[in-house]
Formats: C-alpha cells, sequence, structure tokens
C-alpha cells in the first residue's frame, strides 16, 4: 500500500492544508495510507487528533518526506527535502527554475492550478478556481470591515446612511465571488471585465455593467492581453470611473503575465477620503504591494491582497483537500498512480515526470 504525505506548510502566513480530516477517509477507500505531519492542519483548526480519528496517522517531518510515496502540498516545498520517485501534488505556480529544481531531484510534480478550466470533467479537480472563490468572497468582507461606512443603505431614527458604491474589476471567478458577496451585504455593485460573456455574468448577479467599449476575450475563457494603446485607454476611464466609488476591488490576471495595470496613482487621488482599494492581483493598482496595506496622503486605504484563501484557511483547505482527492482518484489505479500524458487532464498538470 501506497503512502500520501500531507505535509506542513511552512512558508510564512500559509494557514491552509493539504487535506482535511474529512476526506482522509475517501483516500483510505482509493487504496493509499495517510500520514500526516504533526500539526499541518492545527492554523486551519483541524487538530492532529481529528486527523486520527479519521484514520490517518500523525508523524514527523523527517518520516513523513522519507516514507510517503505521494506528497500533497498548498505551497512549493523545498526541493532538497523530496526524494527520487516521489508524487508530489500541490498549487506550485511553476516557473522554469522550480520545474528545473524538480526534475533535477527525479520528483513527479503535477501542479493543480493548471487544471483546464474548460474541461467539465476537470472541475472537480479545479484548484485554482475553488480558491478564487474564496479569495472573492474574503476580499468583500475585507472590504466591509475596512470601509468605515456603513454597506447597505440604512434608514434610521438618526438618519439616511447611503449604501456604499463598490466597483469589482475582472469578471473571473474571484471577482463574481466578489461581487455576489458585496450584493449580499447591500452594497451598490458594479463590475466590470473586457470579455463579453463576463459582461452577461455580472448582469446575471443582479449588478450594474460597466462597459467601456473594446472586446478582450482570450483564450480558455481568460482575458488577452491588450495593447499598449488599448491599456492606456481604458486606465484612463477607470479612472474616471474609480472616483466615483467607495470601494474598488481588482482580480485581473493574465495567465502566464504581468497583471494589468488598471488603477493608477493618479486614480487613487481622485478618490474620496475613506476609500478602500483591494488589489486581489497585487498589479492591478499601481500603489499596492503584496501583503501590505497602506494609506495614501489622500486617506484612501490600498490593500495587496495576493493570498486572501491563507486568511479563511478553514473554508479553503477543505474545497482544495477535494480538488486533490479528485485529482488522485483520476489518476489511481488500484492505488498506484497510473499517469499518462495522453490524458488531456494530466498533459495540463503534470510539470516533470510522468509517462510520455
Amino acid at each position: 500500500m501506497l503512502s500520501i504525505g500531507i505535509v506542513k506548510e511552512t512558508i510564512a502566513g500559509e494557514r491552509r492544508v493539504a487535506i482535511t480530516p474529512d476526506v482522509v477517509p475517501r483516500l483510505r477507500r482509493a487504496g493509499l495510507r495517510v500520514l500526516v505531519e504533526a500539526g499541518a492542519g492545527a492554523a486551519a483548526w483541524f487538530p492532529d487528533s481529528a486527523y486520527g480519528e479519521a484514520g490517518a496517522e500523525i508523524t514527523g517531518a523527517d518520516e513523513l518526506y522519507g516514507g510517503a510515496e505521494i506528497l500533497a502540498c498548498v505551497d512549493r516545498p523545498r526541493t532538497d527535502r523530496l526524494r527520487a520517485g516521489r508524487f508530489l501534488i500541490g498549487l506550485l505556480h511553476p516557473d522554469a527554475a522550480y520545474t528545473g529544481e524538480l526534475a533535477a531531484a527525479q520528483v513527479t510534480a503535477a501542479s493543480l492550478d493548471r487544471v483546464p478550466r474548460t474541461l467539465s470533467a476537470a472541475q472537480a479537480m479545479d484548484a485554482l478556481t475553488s480558491q478564487e472563490n474564496v479569495a472573492g468572497y474574503r476580499a468583500a468582507v475585507l472590504a466591509a470591515h475596512t470601509y468605515e461606512r456603513f454597506f447597505p443603505l440604512l434608514v434610521t431614527a438618526a438618519g439616511t446612511a447611503p449604501p456604499a458604491r463598490v466597483l469589482v474589476l475582472g469578471a473571473g471567478v474571484a471577482g463574481l465571488s466578489a461581487i455576489g458577496t458585496a450584493r449580499r451585504l447591500g452594497a451598490v455593485v458594479t463590475g466590470y471585465d473586457i470579455r463579453p460573456e463576463a459582461r452577461a455574468e455580472i448582469a446575471s448577479l443582479g449588478a450594474a455593467v460597466l462597459d467601456l467599449g473594446g472586446e478582450g476575450a482570450g483564450e480558455g475563457g481568460y482575458a488577452r492581453t491588450l495593447s499598449e494603446h488599448e491599456q492606456q485607454a481604458q486606465r484612463d476611464e477607470l479612472g474616471r470611473q474609480v472616483a466615483r466609488h467607495d470601494i474598488v476591488i481588482t482580480t485581473a490576471r493574465v495567465p502566464g503575465g504581468r497583471p494589468p495595470l488598471l488603477v493608477t496613482e493618479t486614480g487613487l487621488k481622485d478618490m474620496r477620503p475613506g476609500s478602500v482599494v483591494i488589489d486581489l492581483a497585487c498589479g492591478n493598482v499601481e500603489t499596492s504591494r503584496p501583503e501590505e496595506t497602506l494609506v495614501t496622503g489622500n486617506g484612501v486605504t490600498v490593500i495587496g491582497a495576493g493570498n486572501l484563501p491563507a486568511t479563511m484557511p478553514a473554508a479553503a483547505s477543505t474545497a482544495y483537500a477535494h480538488n486533490v482527492c479528485a485529482f488522485l482518484e483520476h489518476v489511481l489505479r488500484d492505488g498506484v498512480p497510473a499517469l499518462d500524458r495522453t490524458d488531456e487532464i494530466q498533459a495540463a498538470v503534470i510539470i516533470t515526470g510522468g509517462a510520455a
């Protein structure tokens, strides 16, 4: 019987865990022995005792890395801890350097942030979508917490408080989640996206659609990279729109490229004091920095929120654990990985090793 090891994350601020106790029986039914590094789930409020009750074995790090043939993680583990022949599954966001390290260590690796979103058979494995859904929800809640006025319209004996005006830039999974959450909190919400199909989804949630003209649909459901002229025209018009809102949440990304700059420093200067800007892409807003909060000279709070799922670890881990299990069930045959690069899903996610 092969073993799967659930590693304890070591990156600062990362509170998620790859496998939660509720899916341990599912892994055991798939023919795996489940090893959990001591304390792996503690930051997400899953104690070792919960894993033990579910049928997992609690081990130290050396035993886990040395004895588990399959390793499940959230963020990249150090490659010097990985032994040859291991099968690593995680949100690896691979670049050439890290992929080279994995190949040199003779590790087969699957990066679940590369699951093809357009395949219906891959939906249960789509970890990027599950985590972006959490991020969008959390962004709206964070905005409501940071904004020092009410989100909904309130009529009281002390007077009427107008609703917050929220603008969400980018209507992918995170953006739509933020739109839905902000509307449930009572804000007046407007969404913007350069893809026609995304604009239809904004409207389906009951939000207003900001249409600046132009079209930017790309491959795989993502937006294409705009020309420099198109980007400048977009920034100019968005600057005027941003100033009319109390909250701006940006979520726009381009796969394999830099996030587009949508909100300039000049645009921030035109916003009212007390406004809040949350940049999930950590690149859509000119002054934002990853995992930092700053307040501009005119009183606008700018939050670089590149890893919001880690701030909501119980929900994010639960969703991610189901993604990992779905992928394992797809590749396991009698408890052993049967890797096949002719399989469309495996071809997309396996970045090193695997059958040709």
